[in-house]
């Protein structure tokens, strides 16, 4: 039995790891990086065509946004979730393909000008769409036998709707080993959706380490600090710009809202409009209705049986065409804009931050994490200047950060969710954090519990027969360029078609020599088409 790492190894993006047991290959998420790319990840080692099974612990595109591009490669296997991360997954991989085929396009206008070769986006929506009917969703709590070899379940891990950590018990020549991944763990007391739950044993744990070096403070009155907000930038005259996530944290932000507006705590302003400008912020509010019961915590499950929309109020407005989107920016009242993403790296935010970034009357407001090396996070950090859409904006709005309003458990949260699983643990593997991070976490977890913990970088493997590390990746930063995005080629298609091709003879073993016979024929009449 082998466990590789591949994706956030010593970085927060980009999660994905690879589980072989004997025959069966398994993938746990396949994310998308996200902000700067410190080290250089290495490939899945198996064609994407021989991949049986993939997990996704949650429907964030740092943990799933790749699934459309193993398709586009020969996956046909299949894909467990829960439910409502299938549902999440539907409208985020259709969003995100549009964006890689968006973002093709604008690229290629450019090339053709400059008599630059063109471009394919990463994916496109055939890809999104097909890799979309391989996913199978899950109950939490039931455990599933995929194969003779692998059984898994699903527990609620506190994070967004429909996130897990995800046990494995994975079989092979008798011996039986249990796997846990966290995924992203929740802080707690998060608006809407329960907290995470323990999982008490595990032969190997791998857990998430985003906030591994820092403690959050104690939970402060969200609406207030949020009402606090809104009565200074009004008072100036000025628009309250929200970067947030589509899923999760505007749904958060709006029940904030809710109580703002319900519990009279912006009097002076009383009538004031919230705008969602994002298509897909709409459908996942509308995923959030549909898993009430499942995933919302007990005070929202309150509200609903009083007859209570707990993200719905006065005032809210939608913006879900182009057109809607830029009328915003002609309504002279102060107002609240929630938009995406919410790093501020591409989306209709980007329009809403051109058009507030110079304004010193309006505040810019961060309600999540910023990877390094995004806009969000330069922001942050004091930019005085950006560039949008190809002009230079001076930065005179109010940069703030709200304090403390997390989806991942700090550092005390996250020790406390290792040491439920007790001293079983024969490792501890420590991902998804910033590169000091991951290393300063491993070893308070090895202080603190007593556990052996290891922070592996991408293309480490170890047998876990064995606890051995077999095979070491690089430990080499990546010397960094300017991002040109993700392309493919038409030839790159053709490879991984063939790779597929393989994939299918591979499996073809014992199966009656008529249909074996059949298919060496009708591959080499193709050969013969081709060639001639």
């Amino acid at each position: 039995m082998k466990l590789e790492f591949l994706g956030a190894a010593h970085e927060v993006t980009g999660s994905c790891h690879y589980v072989k047991l004997g025959d069966v290959h398994l993938l746990v998420d396949c994310g998308m990086e996200q902000g700067a790319d410190l080290y250089e990840n290495q490939e899945i080692p198996v064609n994407a065509a021989e991949i049986d099974y993939v997990l996704v612990t949650h429907a964030h595109i740092d943990h799933s946004g790749l699934l459309p591009l193993i398709y586009s490669r020969g996956f046909r296997g299949k894909i467990y979730a829960t439910r409502a991360t299938m549902e999440l997954c539907n409208i985020m991989l259709k969003d995100s393909a549009h964006i890689q085929m968006f973002e093709a396009e604008w690229k290629n206008r450019k090339a053709q000008r400059a008599g630059r070769p063109l471009v394919e986006p990463m994916y496109d929506m055939d890809d999104a769409i097909g890799v979309l009917e391989h996913f199978i969703p899950c109950e939490y709590g039931e455990i599933i036998t995929l194969c003779p070899e692998v059984s898994i379940r699903f527990t609620d891990a506190g994070h967004l709707l429909g996130s897990s950590s995800i046990e494995i018990w994975g079989k092979e020549q008798e011996e039986t080993v249990k796997l846990l991944f966290s995924g992203d763990i929740g802080h707690g007391n998060k608006p809407l959706i329960k907290d995470p739950q323990y999982v008490m044993d595990a032969d190997y744990v791998i857990v998430e380490s985003t906030y591994g070096d820092r403690l959050h403070e104690d939970p402060p009155d969200y609406a207030s600090e949020l009402a606090s907000v809104c009565r200074e930038t009004f008072a100036r005259g000025g628009n309250l710009v929200i970067p947030a996530f589509s899923v999760g944290r505007t749904q958060e932000m709006l029940y904030f809202f809710r109580k703002i507006k319900t519990e009279g705590l912006l009097p002076e302003f009383a009538g004031f409009e919230v705008y969602i400008d994002s298509p897909l912020a709409v459908e996942a509010t509308n995923v959030f209705h549909k898993n009430v019961r499942e995933c919302f915590d007990q005070e929202a499950l309150d509200l609903v049986r009083k007859g209570k929309n707990p993200i719905g109020f006065p005032g809210l407005k939608v913006a879900v065409t182009s057109d809607e989107s830029k009328m915003i920016n002609f309504i002279e009242e102060p107002k609240v804009i929630i938009s995406a993403s919410g790093m501020c790296e591409a989306g209709r935010i980007r329009h809403h931050l051109k058009h507030n970034l110079w304004r010193a009357d309006s505040t810019i407001l961060f309600v999540g994490y910023q990877v390094p090396g995004t806009l969000g996070n330069f922001l942050l950090g004091g930019a005085k200047e950006v560039k949008l859409f190809g002009e230079s904006i001076e930065v005179h709005a109010q940069i703030k950060n709200l304090a403390g309003i997390s989806g991942h458990a700090d550092q005390q949260h996250l020790l406390d969710w290792v040491r439920a699983v007790g001293d079983m643990p024969k490792r501890v593997f420590v991902v998804h954090g910033e590169d000091q991070v991951c290393d300063a976490f491993a070893a308070l977890i090895t202080k603190e519990l007593g556990l052996p913990a290891t922070a592996p970088f991408s293309g480490d493997i170890y047998n876990l027969a064995t606890d051995t590390c077999i095979a070491r990746g690089s430990r080499e930063r990546k010397v960094q360029k300017a991002k040109e995005g993700h392309v493919s080629t038409v030839f790159t298609r053709l490879l991984a078609a063939a790779e597929r091709l393989l994939a299918l003879v591979r499996r073809s073993q014992g199966r009656p020599n008529k249909e074996l016979g059949k298919l060496a024929d009708q591959i080499n009449s193709m050969c013969d088409k081709w060639e001639n």
